[in-house]
């Protein structure tokens, strides 16, 4: 069974448009992960980046897409997910095209913030509608709504397996050819979506936008959600950072990094669903956040106990292998729960500046966290304190949880 197909296969029981919008997510990040694995090395590489400006621009993407989801989940409250999608693959297609021509630091910046803009639009219009109609269904007596957030992990990380390889390939052309590649993917994503997604969704009621920022920063449960979610997404955003400039040492070159991506992926499309299940009859929602994130730590620090070896080659890639696969374990224990968790907070009928302020605040974390760890994987230190340090944020993220549920 091929990775496409385990999550068409889970969404047959589901309705037509939550299987629209999860295999939506599955197109997304094709065409999101065929450009955003190799983008480090192209600026470091093509464009003469230093190490420290590298890690701004990558925090730069994940804060206007992460850090701006709070403005698409508004959006979308206010006026539902159809305008909010097609606006932000537009967006995307501009973006792509823009960068695969950029030579100077000032185009690229400008690229980057637009490719993240247009998913701070469609990713928190897509995502709190599926929360919305995973809750429903839930209510409904279809089942638990962590597994349908779950399938949509899934989704995502099948598009996540297929977008690398896609990249790897078409880089032996070069970079513009990747970028092209993913503009024209969405391309066919925007005419697709004008075609099948509803103007009016039932049981969707529109609100205002004023009032709900101020409702938001007053409940702190929210926020200590957001806060412990926000490291974990700084320890996952070392995958396009720290672990190429590992591969890079280890190998001589980047070109297993797409296997290792492929290899989270596949992981994810495989092990996800089985994980939720357990995790779900047996942990409370806390708990599995708290054992995720201790795997995440283990993951770096399995990388720091094996730095001062110096291997390389083949045994040199193990302890990047080794890290790959506990962030990847963490990752399945924390995604879809913080999704899940995040109906039980919200304001009615703001799920959506809700779900987006959840992606909000983890991107001003990693924007400020970003180019400090450039700058600590440039500063000459011994070879395993930058990886201690790294384990070291996911683990105090552990206090950060809410104590319920």
């Amino acid at each position: 069974m091929t990775s496409l197909s385990l999550p068409l296969r889970g969404t047959a029981r589901l309705s037509p448009l939550l299987r629209l919008l999860i295999l939506t997510q599955l197109a997304f990040n094709v065409g999101f992960f065929a450009v955003l694995p190799f983008l480090a090395e192209y600026l470091g590489g093509a464009i003469g980046m230093a190490g420290w400006l590298v890690g701004l621009v990558l925090g730069l993407r994940t804060f206007s897409q992460q850090g701006l989801f709070v403005v698409g989940g508004a959006l979308a409250d206010r006026y539902g997910i159809r305008p909010v999608v097609l606006a932000g693959c537009a967006l995307r297609i501009a973006g792509f095209a823009w960068l695969g021509y950029a030579e100077r630091t000032w185009t690229v910046v400008g690229a980057v913030l637009l490719i993240g803009f247009a998913a701070a639009l469609f990713s928190p219009a897509v995502e709190s509608e599926v929360a919305r109609q995973a809750v429903a269904r839930e209510e409904a007596g279809g089942g638990s709504r962590t597994r349908v957030l779950a399938l949509f992990t899934v989704a995502g990380q099948a598009g996540a397996f297929v977008g690398p390889l896609l990249g790897a390939l078409l880089l032996s052309v070069d970079f513009r050819t990747v970028c092209l590649a993913g503009a024209g993917i969405f391309v066919l994503l925007l005419a697709g979506h004008a075609w099948l997604l509803p103007q009016h969704i039932p049981g969707r009621a529109s609100v205002q936008v004023r009032g709900g920022t101020r409702l938001l920063l007053r409940n702190r449960r929210f926020l200590a959600l957001c806060c412990a979610y926000g490291a974990y997404l700084l320890a996952y955003n070392q995958l396009y950072l720290a672990l190429p400039a590992e591969v890079e040492r280890a190998a001589g070159s980047q070109a297993p990094l797409a296997w290792l991506f492929a290899l989270s992926s596949l992981l994810v499309v495989t092990a996800q669903l089985p994980v939720t299940r357990w995790a779900g009859e047996r942990i409370t929602l806390r708990r599995s956040m708290m054992a995720g994130l201790l795997l995440i730590a283990a993951g770096f620090a399995v990388v720091a106990a094996a730095r001062p070896a110096g291997w390389t080659g083949t045994a040199g890639l193990l302890p990047a292998a080794g890290f790959v696969v506990l962030l990847t374990f963490g990752q399945m224990l924390v995604a879809p729960v913080a999704r899940a968790w995040v109906p039980d907070l919200a304001e009615d009928g703001r799920l959506g500046l809700y779900t987006g302020a959840l992606s909000s605040v983890s991107g001003l974390i990693v924007l400020l966290g970003s180019a400090a760890t450039g700058t600590l994987l440039d500063a000459g230190l011994p070879s395993a304190v930058p990886w201690l340090v790294l384990a070291a944020v996911p683990a105090a993220a552990i206090a950060l949880l809410p104590r319920r549920p």
